[in-house]
């Protein structure tokens, strides 16, 4: 498989990515936990028809202990902090606080060997974190019981998903269909969790259970294999720069769909994260030109 087939596969994560948001709203009132723990079942099954389909079970066997808790740990973590953030606050701005992860993995990797961070890199970080602070100041002058915490929990989720991600790129020979064990011990987790912590709550309409059906086969399912096949053969960089398209195309779904109002703030923030996520690519593009 060439890099740019490698990218192109990893994009296509983003793209199911941006409906993220979209579905989890709609499986209200289902508990973060047990949110985890269902669609996690789903894009396991959906690892073992991937496995089953390139032949991988064998290799499985030969995947070190440490790298399935690593996996295990980013895949839980992150979608227990973003179920949680979209409970607790308005999913559109706790949706881009945690979109945030594009720019941090642009960041990030420039930290990893061989890489180099530029002006641009910081550039871009003011800009977006600007954009962000647009939205906490608005969850601290107007917003409802709980939502700064959502936010808190939203950060979070960048933090966590861009660590895995970046870090993931020290992990490549291991192969993706160890994904699949990722997601089947989160459900595992994530069904204990739920058990200590939570009360069963399931979807209340038939768009409640495809919203559930619709995470676990695209954002919580298909995405994660095709993004570890970008980020461990693919250009990783080139990846955080076209991941910055997440955080507007999410927004613009959530407030065609009637689950967020156009407010100024909102396409502001928006704008801004995206603009700042761009300027950071394009100074990591700019270096790799140079280099």
């Amino acid at each position: 498989m060439t890099r740019t087939a490698a990218t192109l596969i990893g994009f296509t994560a983003v793209l199911l990515w941006s409906l993220l948001a979209l579905f989890t709203v709609s499986t209200a009132p289902v508990p973060p936990f047990q949110l985890n723990a269902m669609t996690f079942t789903v894009g396991g099954l959906v690892g073992l028809v991937w496995i089953g389909a390139t032949g991988g079970f064998a290799q499985l066997t030969r995947v070190s202990w440490r790298v399935y808790v690593f996996g295990t740990l980013g895949l839980f973590g992150y979608h227990a902090f973003y179920f949680t953030a979209l409970r607790l606050a308005p999913p559109a701005e706790a949706g881009l606080i945690a979109y945030l992860w594009p720019l941090l993995i642009v960041l990030f990797s420039g930290l990893l060997p061989g890489e180099t961070l530029r002006r641009g890199h910081v550039t871009g970080a003011v800009i977006a974190f600007a954009g962000a602070a647009l939205i906490l100041t608005g969850g601290i002058t107007g917003g409802g019981e709980g939502t700064l915490a959502g936010y808190g929990f939203a950060a979070l989720c960048a933090l966590t998903w861009s660590g895995y991600s970046v870090l993931s790129r020290r992990l490549g020979a291991t192969p993706t269909a160890s994904v699949a064990v990722f997601c089947l011990a989160t459900a595992a987790l994530s069904a204990g969790g739920h058990a200590a912590f939570e009360d069963t709550a399931w979807p209340e309409t038939a768009l409640g259970w495809a919203a559930v059906a619709g995470l676990g086969l695209g954002p919580v399912g298909l995405a994660f294999y095709t993004w570890d096949v970008g980020v461990k053969r693919g250009d990783i960089q080139l990846l955080g720069t076209a991941s910055y398209a997440a955080p507007l195309l999410s927004t613009l779904i959530l407030i065609v769909s009637g689950y967020a109002e156009p407010r100024r703030e909102v396409v502001l923030a928006a704008v801004m994260i995206t603009l700042g996520a761009a300027l950071a690519a394009r100074a990591g593009q700019a270096a790799r030109a140079a280099g």
